[in-house]
């Protein structure tokens, strides 16, 4: 049965399930959503996602959405993956579910509040709004510091794991979406937690070079996000004036 993973490699979730597919060695097509075009709310991928989301999967006649229920089924469908990214230990296996219930209720709100009100809206022709992202960074700041003092226990990886879990993995690419942004936004933001950057840098340094491989678009998408905020300040410059 052919794997196919429907994505945009904007979106953060679709990001960790390209990089667990790669590093698996999981055979699959990678089909693009681009989200900014809209793609995501045609008839078309309603078919493969009723919610109109990336990530999403179709495996043979299994179609499958959300990236955490993704990344589950990817390491107990497929042989071969390493035991440590979805553990066998069923006190495991509930403690990587309580680090993802985690994730979506607090992490992934902080970082979408802050990166989507700051910048990435700009992409989808919506103004900026300063208010929510400090909201959204106040949120973001208090999970880093939860996972410095809380997840981050006496290993190197959550939940004081010597490897890595599916649970890193999505939090890292949550994480890395700050890179679309200014990367003084994200130096101010990250760079207080010591234990959080070793963190991440040993979960890149776990997947690679997949991981920088898939990040690789964060760059490009910065500068054009850049430019589109210099244009939107120009605009309401001469707007006032």
């Amino acid at each position: 049965m052919e794997l196919k993973v429907y994505c945009d490699r904007l979106s953060q979730p679709s990001r960790a399930v390209l990089i667990f597919c790669k590093a698996n060695g999981i055979e699959f097509e990678e089909v693009k959503i681009d989200l900014g075009k809209g793609q995501n709310l045609s008839a078309e991928y309603a078919e493969v996602n009723p919610m109109k989301q990336v990530p999403a999967i179709v495996h043979g006649d299994f179609k499958l959405f959300e990236s955490h229920a993704i990344l589950i089924y990817l390491a107990s469908a497929f042989p071969g993956v390493a035991d440590h990214w979805y553990p066998a230990d069923v006190r495991q296996r509930a403690k990587v579910h309580a680090v993802l219930d985690w994730h979506h209720s607090n992490l992934r709100r902080g970082s979408v509040g802050f990166i989507f009100n700051n910048t990435i809206s700009l992409a989808f022709g919506i103004p900026a709004d300063s208010e929510a992202a400090a909201k959204g960074e106040k949120l973001l700041s208090a999970c880093l510091a939860r996972i410095e003092s809380f997840w981050l226990q006496d290993g190197p990886f959550l939940l004081g794991n010597s490897k890595p879990t599916l649970a890193d993995l999505a939090l890292v690419c949550e994480i890395m979406q700050l890179e679309a942004g200014d990367l003084n936004d994200r130096d101010r933001i990250v760079s207080p937690y010591k234990r959080v950057l070793k963190w991440m840098e040993d979960v890149k340094s776990a997947s690679a070079p997949h991981f920088e491989e898939v990040h690789a678009i964060m760059g490009p998408v910065r500068e054009h996000l850049k430019q589109l905020k210099i244009q939107a300040t120009h605009k309401s410059d001469s707007t006032e004036n």
